[in-house]
C-alpha cells in the first residue's frame, strides 16, 4: 500500500477529513525535504513518519533507533519488527544520557539532555547523507512540557505531523486507514517519564520498572504506566480497567511484587499521559534556568 491508497479504498472515514488531502499533506513534506534521518522510536507518531518517510523516499529515509536503558525491551523488539514488516531502512544507534549527571538527577530539564544525546547520535549520519533528523512529534505534543523538542528543533531538527498540521487523533485515523498496526498503539513514553522530578535516574531503577510493565502486558493489560516511589508502585490504567484490576488484585501484586517492590498500589484517577508534570505547574519541582529557556 502506498500513500496514495486508502485502508478501504474511500480514501474517506466519517466525520474526518479526507484521507488523500492528510496523506497528500503528508508526502508532499518528504517530497521537498531531501533525505532524512528518522528519529523511530515504534511509537504512533514516529511510526508513521517512518512509513511516510519510507514510501517517498525509500533509501533516503533512514530509521534510527535510540537504544539506552531508558527504552523499553519490548520496544526496541516492536520497532525492528515493524522495519522488517514495512522495509524500513533502520539500524540502532546507542545514546549516552546515562553518563550525563545533568540527565540523572532528573529535573525539569531531563528530556533536553536524552534528546541531545539522542543528536549527538544521529548527526554523523545526517552528515553522511546530506539528510534533515526528523522526529514524530504532532501539534497536540506543543502544548506540554516537552524540553527536548526544543533541543532536537535547536540542532536542525524537523517535525513533519507539525508541518502538515496532524493533532494526534490525526496520526490515528491516518495510520488506521493506511492499515497500520500501530495506529492504535498505546502511547509509550520513555522509561525515565516514570520517575517523579528530583527521583535521581539510575539503570536499576529503569530495569525494575521495564520488568513491572512488562509484567502487567503479559497479564493482558495494554495501556499503562508503573510509576516508581521508592518501595512502591503506583500503576496508572484506564478507568475502564479498573474494575478488572481490582478482580485480578493477587495476581497484579505478585507480578509487581516479584520485580523487587514491596508496596502496590492503583491510581484511582486512572492514566494520565505524562501526569508527573503536574508538579512542574504546581511548583513542586525546581525548574533549571536551561529548561524555563527551553521551554519558551
Amino acid at each position: 500500500m502506498t500513500l496514495g491508497e486508502g485502508k478501504n479504498g474511500s480514501g474517506e472515514m466519517p466525520g474526518a477529513e479526507p484521507a488523500h488531502e492528510s496523506i497528500k499533506r503528508l508526502s508532499g513534506f518528504f517530497e521537498q525535504s531531501g533525505p532524512v534521518v528518522v528519529a523511530f522510536s515504534g511509537g504512533v507518531d514516529s511510526s508513521l513518519v517512518a512509513w511516510a518517510a519510507n514510501d517517498v523516499l525509500g533509501d533516503d529515509a533512514l530509521c534510527v533507533t535510540a537504544v539506552s536503558p531508558s527504552l523499553a525491551t519490548d520496544e526496541e523488539a516492536d520497532c525492528a519488527a515493524l522495519a522488517a514488516e514495512w522495509g524500513l531502512s533502520w539500524q540502532t544507534v546507542e545514546t549516552d544520557e546515562m553518563t550525563r549527571a545533568a540527565y540523572r538527577v532528573n529535573d525539569a530539564d531531563r528530556c533536553f539532555h536524552c534528546k541531545s544525546a539522542l543528536m549527538d547520535q544521529l548527526e554523523p549520519l545526517v552528515a553522511v547523507r546530506g539528510a534533515t533528523v526528523v522526529l514524530g512529534v504532532n501539534l497536540d505534543d506543543l502544548g506540554d512540557h516537552r524540553p527536548g523538542q526544543h533541543a532536537a528543533r535547536d540542532r536542525g531538527a524537523r517535525f513533519p505531523l507539525v508541518e502538515a498540521g496532524f493533532t494526534k487523533a490525526d496520526v490515528r485515523r491516518l495510520s488506521a486507514e493506511l492499515g497500520l498496526r500501530t495506529w492504535d498503539k498505546p502511547a509509550a513514553a520513555c522509561l525515565a517519564s516514570r520517575v517523579p522530578y528530583g527521583t535521581q535516574v539510575t539503570v536499576p531503577l529503569l530495569a525494575r520498572l521495564d520488568r513491572a510493565e512488562a509484567a502487567l502486558r503479559r497479564l493482558g493489560f495494554g495501556q499503562l504506566r508503573v510509576r516508581d516511589y521508592g518501595d512502591t508502585a503506583r500503576i496508572e490504567l484506564p478507568l475502564d480497567d479498573l474494575a478488572e484490576a481490582i478482580q485480578r488484585r493477587e495476581a497484579i501484586v505478585e507480578a509487581i511484587s516479584g520485580v523487587g517492590y514491596r508496596y502496590v498500589t492503583l491510581d484511582l484517577e486512572g492514566f494520565r499521559s505524562g501526569n508527573l508534570n503536574g508538579a512542574l505547574a504546581d511548583g513542586n519541582c525546581v525548574v533549571p534556568a536551561a529548561a524555563q529557556e527551553a521551554h519558551q
